[in-house]
This record gives C-alpha cells, sequence and structure tokens, in this order.
C-alpha cells in the first residue's frame, strides 16, 4: 500500500510554529539594487572555431580601424578565430571605480566554440546608454565539442558560452538614493499586510513610537538619521532586527508530473463525503491456429480469440466533519490503499465542490 509519506513531512514541517526572522532576511532596502549591463565585442584567438559573417566582418574591420590598420578596398579577412559575441554583467549596489565584477560571455554568430579565446576590450553599458564598465580577458569555457570526418558530433555542455572571473572594471558609478531624503524604505519579499504591520511593530519596539509605518502590504518606512555614516549604523541595528511573520495564506500545492503535493497547515476542509473505488479491464490476446483436413483442400489460418476481464474493486466511502485538516484526509486515503494520482483526483474534486478552505495550485 502507497503511503503520501512526502506530503505528511510537508505537513509537518508547515505545522512548525512560526519562528522569528530578521528583517534583512524578509525585506530589502529600496533603492539598494543591482543593474544589469551588456556590451557587445569580440573574441580572437580561437583555434579555427570563430565565424565569418557579415557583422563580424565589419565589427573585425572596426577593430583594425580603431589601431590605424586600413584594409585595401575589397578585401575580406579570414576571421576563423575570431567570434561576435554578447556580454553581461550584474552591478552590484555601492560598486566603486576600479572594483572588478565578472562577466559572461556568448556567441551570436555560427561560431563552434569559444574555447581558448580571449574577449577584446567591450564596453558594458546601462539602460541609460552610459558605459558603467570595461571586460576585457581570457575566457573560461566548461562547454567542448568534437566531430568526426563522418559527420559524427559529440558536445558537452555548452562550448558557445564562458565566464570571465572579475573580467570587468568598474568606470563609473551608479547613483544611489540610499543617503538622501528622511526615510528609509524596506520591501518585503512577500506581500503580506500582517507581515509588515508585525515589523513595523517590531522597529517601534526597539526605536520608539512613530519611528516607522507600515505603508502597504509590501512597503515599511522608517525614519533615519541624514548623516550617511550614522545611516549605515542605524541600518545594521535594524536589518538584524527579529521579528515573527505573518504565516502563509492557505495552499495546496500540487505537481502533477512527480506527484509531489505540499499542503499547509492553515488548510481545513468544509462537511464532505468521498468514495473511492477502482475498475481493471484486462484484455488477452489469444492467437488459435485452423488447419483444415488432409484432403479438404481448404487453407491454414491464424484465428485470434480475445479474452475480456473486468474486475472492480469495492468502492469505500469516509466521511470529513467540519474543521478537519488535510492530514486527516491524508490519513483516510492512506487507509483505502489510494495512490498519489488518486489523491490528486480527490483534492480537485473538494475543490470543485467547495470542501477546501484553500487555494489549489496545480503545476
Amino acid at each position: 500500500m502507497k503511503r503520501f509519506t512526502l506530503l505528511l513531512m510537508g505537513l509537518a514541517l508547515f505545522a512548525l510554529e512560526a519562528h522569528a526572522a530578521r528583517i534583512k532576511d524578509v525585506a530589502q532596502v529600496a533603492g539598494v539594487r543591482s543593474n544589469q549591463l551588456v556590451g557587445y565585442g569580440l573574441v580572437t584567438g580561437l583555434p579555427g572555431t570563430g565565424e565569418s559573417t557579415p557583422f563580424t566582418d565589419q565589427s573585425f574591420n572596426a577593430m583594425l580601424q580603431n589601431f590605424g590598420i586600413q584594409l585595401p578596398p575589397g578585401t575580406k579577412p579570414k576571421t576563423k578565430n575570431v567570434a561576435a559575441v554578447i556580454v553581461t554583467a550584474e552591478l552590484p549596489p555601492f560598486s566603486k571605480q576600479g572594483q572588478t565584477i565578472d562577466v559572461t560571455v556568448s556567441s551570436v554568430g555560427s561560431a563552434k566554440s569559444l574555447r581558448g579565446g580571449t574577449l577584446m576590450q567591450t564596453f558594458l553599458q546601462g539602460l541609460d546608454g552610459q558605459t558603467y564598465a570595461i571586460a576585457q580577458g581570457n575566457l573560461v569555457v566548461s562547454g567542448f565539442s568534437a566531430s568526426g570526418a563522418d559527420g559524427s558530433k559529440i558536445v558537452g555542455n555548452n562550448p558557445t558560452a564562458g565566464m570571465i572571473s572579475n573580467g570587468a572594471i568598474v568606470e563609473r558609478e551608479i547613483p544611489s538614493p540610499f543617503g538622501r531624503g528622511d526615510f528609509i524604505t524596506f520591501n518585503l519579499l512577500e506581500s503580506d499586510f500582517t507581515t509588515a504591520q508585525r515589523m513595523a511593530d517590531a522597529v517601534n519596539d526597539f526605536l520608539g513610537p512613530q519611528m516607522a509605518s507600515a505603508v502597504d502590504a509590501t512597503s515599511v518606512r522608517v525614519r533615519a538619521p541624514r548623516d550617511v555614516s550614522q545611516r549605515v549604523a542605524f541600518l545594521s541595528a535594524i536589518e538584524n532586527l527579529e521579528f515573527n511573520p505573518a504565516d502563509g495564506s492557505a495552499k495546496i500545492i500540487v505537481n502533477s508530473r512527480t506527484g509531489t503535493i505540499v499542503v499547509g497547515k492553515h488548510v481545513r476542509l468544509k462537511p464532505a463525503a468521498v468514495t473511492h473505488g477502482g475498475m481493471t479491464v484486462s484484455i488477452k490476446e489469444n492467437l488459435n491456429v485452423s488447419q483444415p483436413n488432409a484432403f479438404g483442400g481448404g487453407q491454414t489460418v491464424v484465428v485470434p480469440d480475445t479474452d475480456i476481464e473486468v474486475e472492480e474493486e469495492q468502492g469505500k466511502m469516509f466521511k470529513f466533519d467540519p474543521g478537519l485538516t488535510l492530514d486527516d484526509l491524508v490519513r483516510a486515503v492512506n487507509e483505502v490503499g489510494a495512490a498519489p494520482s488518486d489523491l490528486m483526483a480527490i483534492l480537485q474534486a473538494l475543490k470543485q465542490a467547495g470542501a477546501i478552505e484553500g487555494q489549489l495550485i496545480i503545476i
């Protein structure tokens, strides 16, 4: 008999008492965020795994012109050791000039591999079109590819994408609103009115009344000193305060592909009666040989013989009183020997009947 052990474990986890969490673990300071950078460049030094496309040739000629090299008109360079790439990076908050960040390099053409290549100097820009970092360096590519003369090919991971650790130098700082205004706003990672109010109460208990207020279900505004050095120490004390976040809403999450079911502790059942039964249909094909008499003049043929058997299990019905939890449902379903797919069907039927107090999410 299959048991819903995983589901019961999920119930046990959700049933734990709410524990205190630090403010820094459930919220982030408004305006203190990373910014995405992107740039277009060339990777050189490839062992014949590059490409020769119109935009690669144009970029290659532009690079030579920057170094004062002018190719004769009509000359088409062979650029099998060059590849056009897109370079992406994430600029952390408060990044200063001269600091380094990691970059990811991805081919945008028909290059077979970037292994062994070197990224030429590439300007990384933000959404405003300004250059905030410059990337350059040797690529580290974990993927590989190999092909044979008969057309066979093997590829491991992705050979057309790599990274450069600390491959970009920050050249421009992004202004931060951290030191402006009289307030610091904390944005919850998961919006909840109760959590926002409890967080504001915890700050007021620490700093005094009227120091923090919940703006909405996501934001809590805290009065802060204007001096930046004092504001850093102030924020360090605030973000380490502990409080009890609110419990999540009543949810049942069902993964139909893996059969995993997670149930929140606040899910309740309304009065309902459930019956479970099954029918098994077995079809068996037998092949019989029909052979005529020696002088009958007929032909030997194969005659199919089909046997169909139907077995129906006796269904069991169980009734739930109001206020019972999904733990009671699991226990009852286990008693009748249902499979995980049966429990999914029962949950869907109960939800359609309006017998579940909670949200049923099927992924």
